[in-house]
């Protein structure tokens, strides 16, 4: 018997084998491209030949039957590929023209939006939530679902000053990545701590080396193997829940939202940014997240109406200042905003020493 093939589980999968063939064709060849309409590119290469591209958003937490639903579109209204995007968009490649209307029809019937190219809303980066992290305070999901569902003009036009990239993470550790507008939960407690578990549960070294601010300890409490925590080095991270879930950090009043603005991976104009804390404290209110989705439509908002052409969120903050954002976007200005917090080079290995 032949050797079974044992996929190689690190790095970029081989894009080629499931490539439209007018891609490979003339994969690095292309002349030029332009958007026909939001939602559609079109790309012609040096050969003449010309692709059309058609990309609608999904709800990214897709379960087999969607998968397949998509994968019946494409092989009954496109030519057979598709592909989908980093931040789960799906896109389906046709070479004749006349498919592109009868495609688009067919996925707005089937409940995925056409949009998210040129100066758009993409669809919204999110960590997994419940269904695959387990230190979460919420639902991404929903969120994203309640924050679509407002912004969804925005997604299917190209009425922006340049391209917003959204995202949102279940925790401070912000898995979803630096944002034009980020949605971030915001644990404001410390873990509480259940003794008589940890022993029992808990592999107490790698509990305090999951710290990244060095604020859990061994300890004894009743006679027991335990850990403690420094409430005065504690970030509230939530990242010691994982490895020790008696240390529970979720609250049903004190895990808060979060939401930063002006974080951005791309150097085009201007060098990568981070978001940074514009307000605080926000109700963690499922299903709907009114008060969430109420401040980011403000923000977007101010955005569309005051930056200039091509200016991204950050590079729009930069121009008119810190006092005239929060006064455009109606945000309450506190303590919290102002970036003091000066304990890394103390607390944490900054250096390229290794100490304990």
């Amino acid at each position: 018997m032949a050797e079974p093939h044992i996929p190689i589980e690190s790095g970029v999968p081989d894009p080629f084998p499931y490539m439209h063939p007018v891609l490979k064709r003339n994969y690095g060849t292309w002349r030029w491209h332009d958007r026909p309409r939001p939602g559609v590119l079109r790309h012609v290469a040096a050969s003449g030949e010309t692709v059309w591209t058609v990309k609608a958003g999904t709800q990214r937490q897709l379960d087999v039957f969607t998968v397949r639903r998509l994968c019946a579109i494409g092989d009954e209204c496109a030519d057979g590929f598709m592909r989908f995007t980093t931040r789960s968009n799906i896109e389906f490649m046709v070479t004749d023209e006349a498919k592109v209307a009868p495609l688009v029809a067919r996925l707005e019937a089937e409940g995925f939006p056409v949009g998210g190219t040129g100066n758009s809303v993409s669809m919204i980066s999110h960590t997994q939530g419940w269904l695959h992290c387990d230190i979460p305070g919420t639902d991404a999901s929903g969120v994203v679902k309640a924050l679509m569902d407002a912004m969804i003009h925005e997604f299917r036009h190209e009425e922006m000053p340049n391209k917003v990239k959204i995202t949102t993470s279940c925790c401070q550790i912000n898995c979803g990545g630096q944002g034009d507008i980020a949605v971030n939960v915001q644990h404001t407690k410390p873990p509480v701590i259940n003794h008589d578990l940890v022993a029992q549960m808990c592999e107490r070294p790698a509990v305090v080396a999951r710290c990244p601010v060095a604020a859990i300890r061994p300890a004894m409490v009743n006679g027991k193997p335990s850990l403690e925590v420094d409430e005065k080095k504690c970030v509230c991270c939530g990242a010691c829940y994982p490895p020790c879930p008696p240390m529970q950090i979720n609250d049903p009043e004190h895990s808060k939202l979060a939401i930063w603005v002006g974080g951005k991976h791309s150097s085009t104009r201007t060098k990568p940014t981070f978001h940074k804390l514009v307000a605080a404290g926000i109700p963690n209110n499922p299903p709907r997240w009114p008060e969430a989705t109420d401040i980011v439509m403000k923000i977007l908002h101010a955005y569309k109406v005051g930056a200039r052409p091509w200016e991204r969120m950050s590079e729009w903050i930069d121009r008119i200042g810190w006092p005239r954002f929060f006064e455009v976007t109606d945000l309450p200005f506190t303590k919290f905003h102002i970036e003091t917090w000066r304990g890394a080079r103390a607390s944490l290995n900054a250096s390229a020493q290794l100490r304990f």
